[in-house]
């Protein structure tokens, strides 16, 4: 791939709006603050426990006016990319500034879900009651590509516009097409990333696949003996990211790069499988990835890491890093702080990646191995359910 340079950040989760916050998360956030959901009946649900965005209110960044039927997921992209946009230094106040030109920029993120809120309450409407008493401003809702579409519209961006849904790879995955783009010249700038709204749809999915940690039970990401499953997060991190020529240009920041990108995909066994975690698919895009940055395994300081909680996906990523690696890398645990935010998870560890080498943090959230003070090379990755993985380089300048 095309290098591209990161310039700015945005970020909305639990206790976080913007890239100070999210700076602060990195720095001293070692578990996130997992509670009983609010956001749907914990009676159905005992001990589940779960990161919720509860304190967020889009109006100090977007204003009041237009949000009434924009659901949360929206509003989680539209804040993040418009943080994203003012932290990169293309708008102030929501206007773009002299040499920026929403023609020439664009938005390619990820969601797996969609908007799990619109979808279930219109269904649950046209089941229960009558397809005659549906909402129609809230249907554009359930299209899984429309909350970029505001984006787009509310930020005036008017170049590519992609939705990736490739579960937990998703947002690594925006990297290669926003660089598609990029590269022939289409864009000058895109807002990479992803996000995800929390829903009992799909608390209720992964707790039939019995891969829940309830309340007194170990979670520990990365610690596959003694973890007892994962737990959900939500919330979105967005990235900008142009060619170095037209940030330098402008005078934005080059210090972070995005070198190397590979991803890889492990078919189940068997039919009836409905997971499937592969360590050979992340060890081959853990390659890939090195081998597009032209980088061998001891040039890599770190590893952002993918783990969950889920004993499975966390043995799949440890048997990957061994091969690739030999002896352990520190690893930043970006879900013991956020939770598994599926769609977003990969726009989390990239944003950890990104302060961590910009501002020199050490991700609080982080094993017992030495996090290296002067880190200069991360590898990010992203591990999807059914046989995927994704992998980027990220370098300091």
């Amino acid at each position: 791939m095309t290098p591209l340079v990161i310039t700015g950040l945005g970020a909305v989760t639990q206790g976080v709006v913007g890239r100070a916050a999210f700076e602060g998360a990195t720095r001293e956030r070692e578990v996130g603050s997992f509670r009983a959901p609010t956001l749907f009946d914990e009676a159905r649900w005992p001990g589940a426990r779960v990161v919720e965005a509860t304190d967020f209110d889009p109006a100090p960044v977007l204003g009041e006016k237009g949000l009434r039927n924009i659901d949360r997921l929206t509003k989680f992209f539209l804040v993040a990319s418009r943080n994203a946009l003012e932290d990169a230094g293309l708008k102030r106040d929501a206007k773009w500034l002299e040499g920026a030109d929403g023609r020439r920029a664009g938005v390619c993120a990820s969601t797996a879900y969609g908007s799990l809120e619109s979808m279930v309450e219109l269904h649950r409407v046209a089941l229960l009651e009558s397809p005659r008493y549906l909402n129609p401003a809230k249907f554009p809702n359930t299209v899984i590509n429309a909350a970029l579409g505001y984006v787009s519209i509310w930020e005036d961006l008017r170049a590519v516009n992609a939705t990736v849904c490739n579960g937990n790879c998703g947002a690594l995955d925006s990297i290669l097409v926003a660089e598609s783009f990029l590269g022939t010249d289409r864009a000058d700038v895109i807002v990479v990333g992803g996000a995800e709204a929390m829903h009992e749809a799909l608390y209720l999915a992964f707790e039939r696949l019995e891969a829940m940690a309830v309340d007194g039970q170990t979670f520990a990401p990365g610690d596959e003996e003694r973890s007892k499953g994962m737990r959900l997060g939500e919330g979105s991190v967005m990235l900008t990211v142009e060619r170095e020529e037209f940030a330098r240009a402008r005078g934005a920041s080059c210090a972070v790069k995005i070198t190397g990108f590979g991803t890889s995909f492990e078919p189940p066994s068997s039919e009836v499988m409905i997971i499937n975690l592969s360590s050979e698919a992340i060890e081959r895009a853990t390659r890939l990835a090195l081998d597009d940055a032209k980088l061998t395994p001891s040039d890599i300081d770190a590893v952002v890491s993918s783990t969950n909680g889920y004993s499975a996906y966390d043995a799949a990523e440890k048997t990957a890093l061994a091969s690739v690696f030999g002896a352990a890398k520190p690893r930043a645990l970006v879900k013991r702080a956020y939770g598994e935010t599926l769609g977003a998870g990969g726009a989390f560890a990239l944003g950890t990646a990104y302060v961590a080498l910009d501002r020199g943090i050490t991700p609080a959230a982080h094993d017992s191995a030495q996090w290296p003070a002067d880190a200069r090379r991360l590898l990010v990755l992203a591990t999807g359910f059914y046989g995927n993985a994704s992998a980027v380089v990220v370098e300091r300048g």
